[in-house]
């Protein structure tokens, strides 16, 4: 399990993992997981990232749950800290979605939101 500290990183549903799994088994040998991420944009600030994932890169986080591993990009930790991830089939759309503690608002067409850095754990001094 990923962590910062004593902080789990994400979590993944088992709907999720099912999901990264035939993703990554769909590539066919050349995926080794699913990168998740922010970047800036769309209308409420930021939006998430997900590719699939061809190697591990310095410093990303790794999510290793029911089988399945995503990848944290190191400069999207503060801000997916505590976060669930999911996958939602209706009729009309089948999404990865992200419970996420760190949410302070979202746009109304559900592709951004508006997201604050989790604050760094504390420890104690030794």
């Amino acid at each position: 399990m990923a962590s910062f500290g004593s902080f789990k990183v994400m979590s993944l549903t088992e709907a999720a993992a099912e999901r990264v799994r035939e993703l990554v088994d769909n590539s066919h040998g050349k995926a080794v997981g699913l990168r998740v991420g922010v970047k800036n944009g769309g209308c409420a600030g930021m939006s998430y990232t997900i590719e699939l994932a061809d190697n591990i890169k310095a410093g990303e986080d790794k999510v290793e749950e029911h089988g399945a591993t995503v990848l944290i990009d190191p400069k999207a930790v503060l801000f997916l800290l505590g976060t669930q991830m999911d996958f939602e089939r209706t009729k009309v759309s089948s999404q990865f979605v992200f419970r996420n503690p760190n949410q302070t608002s979202a746009c109304g067409c559900g592709e951004s939101v508006a997201l604050t850095p989790a604050e760094p754990p504390h420890h104690p001094a030794a």
